[in-house]
């Protein structure tokens, strides 16, 4: 196929029936080609597990640096206020070695397992308050659930106030429509005039806890910025706090509502699950090769490369099919089936590979994985409201449900875990020895 240059011009990751269900969009397209050419995005797409498997494994050939830029041009008054009010630098996901190597060590301390075994009491509780607040009935189990906790697990972390919460939620509205999707371009209007207020209330988040360091990870990163500014500067912490704020909950979200969804349609495998807690380790592992919440990544070729058989050629701008790749056939037997006990179901590429590689992921686990021992022990007779159709926002990578409504029973078990009346706060490394 060396030298073919496949182009697609009928792919569009927006289309509707993309939206709803893509798979089998992207069995079509990884049967015919590792990769190939999309006119209406602008996008080489890469469909193969084992491609771009590769492609997380070189940073030098294959750039983060377009990870967050738009996928499309900007109305030019959106653009005009962010240039006015909007600084963030590239730091971590859209960002390349060297000035990536030494970001990322701050970082993953934050996230390592000794600390996230600190969080754990904190997520277990949250999620039990959560639960307890759920009267019987139809309820939106996004909006009662699998939001809140995510988003309050990441602002803890970092150190918000609680009560901020509610307005930085506000503030993330459409916030992946507007560098993942097509907004018009008055809502691109309002999703600026957002992040820049998102961004400037980091800024004042910041230098006031260079003032009042305390026992968070936003001070992790001042006492480091205090002890040598060179290492990381005030702007770069701002950034990290900026966008860990908004990844750090919106793939949990989705990834829980994927989970749900998944486990109570098929109700043989929400019983095995209820009757046997140590299967939703592998169960969570399962959903993210089958259904992930993030079903696509990009990268920038920094040279011609030659992908599959295929030549691309230098600056091309990559969208790797994530979702396809965790149903290929050639590394997943029988990809298409969702099994709860299948072996290897590890070896997915949703939270990448490489130097990239999500730091985040233990935390996402944790909290997916406590949410799911928490309703399988709760409320077992827990079950999907009929006749709903789920919807997802309009976007290419991120998926999930916008909604998720089931039939929350009156009679409930004893959770497993009962919320835990005093929580230790979170320590730094400084003062804990964590991380």
């Amino acid at each position: 196929m060396t030298g073919v240059c496949p182009v697609h011009s009928g792919f569009d990751p927006l289309a509707a029936d993309y939206l709803a269900d893509p798979y089998p969009i992207l069995s079509a397209v990884r049967s015919e080609t590792p990769a190939f050419y999309s006119p209406g995005t602008d996008l080489w797409v890469v469909t193969r597990y084992a491609d771009i498997d590769a492609i997380f494994k070189d940073p030098l050939t294959y750039s983060a640096a377009i990870t967050q830029a738009p996928v499309f041009p900007l109305a030019a008054r959106a653009q005009e206020i962010l240039a006015a009010g909007f600084n963030a630098t590239k730091t971590m996901s859209n960002c390349d070695p060297p000035k990536h190597t030494r970001i990322r060590a701050y970082n993953v301390k934050a996230f390592s397992a000794r600390r996230i075994a600190v969080l754990e009491p904190r997520v277990r509780a949250k999620a039990s308050e959560l639960a307890a607040a759920i009267a019987p009935g139809a309820v939106d189990l996004v909006s009662a659930l699998t939001y809140p906790l995510p988003a309050y697990m990441i602002f803890t972390l970092i150190g918000f106030p609680d009560a901020d919460t509610e307005m930085l939620k506000g503030w993330c509205g459409n916030r992946m429509a507007f560098s993942w999707g097509k907004p018009a371009p008055e809502e691109q209007v309002e999703i600026a005039e957002n992040m820049v207020r998102y961004w400037r209330y980091c800024e004042e988040f910041v230098a006031a806890t260079v003032r009042d360091p305390r026992d968070d990870f936003t001070s992790d990163l001042i006492r480091v910025h205090l002890d040598d500014p060179a290492a990381l500067s005030l702007d770069e912490i701002t950034s990290i706090i900026y966008g860990l704020s908004f990844a750090g909950h919106e793939t949990t979200t989705n990834l829980t509502g994927n989970a749900l969804r998944l486990l109570l349609a098929d109700r043989k495998q929400w019983a095995e699950l209820c009757a046997d807690p140590e299967l939703i380790t592998d169960a969570v592992e399962e959903v993210l090769r089958y259904d992930t919440s993030v079903i696509s990544w990009r990268r920038i070729t920094t040279r011609p490369v030659t992908i599959g058989g295929v030549e691309v050629p230098a600056d091309a701008k990559l969208l790797l099919l994530l979702a396809a790749a965790g149903r290929d056939p050639e590394q997943f037997p029988d990809p298409e089936t969702f099994d709860i006990r299948r072996p290897g179901a590890r070896g997915h590429l949703a939270f990448g590979k490489g130097i990239h590689y999500c730091f985040g992921a233990p935390l996402a686990r944790l909290e997916v994985r406590i949410v799911l021992e928490l309703l399988t022990s709760l409320v077992p007779a827990l079950a999907l409201a009929a006749g709903q159709e789920f919807s997802f926002s309009p976007n290419i990578t991120f998926r999930g449900p916008s909604q998720l409504w089931v039939d929350w029973p009156a009679a409930s078990a004893t959770p497993l875990s009962a919320p835990t009346p005093v929580i230790a706060p979170y320590r730094s490394r400084e003062r804990s020895g964590a991380g």
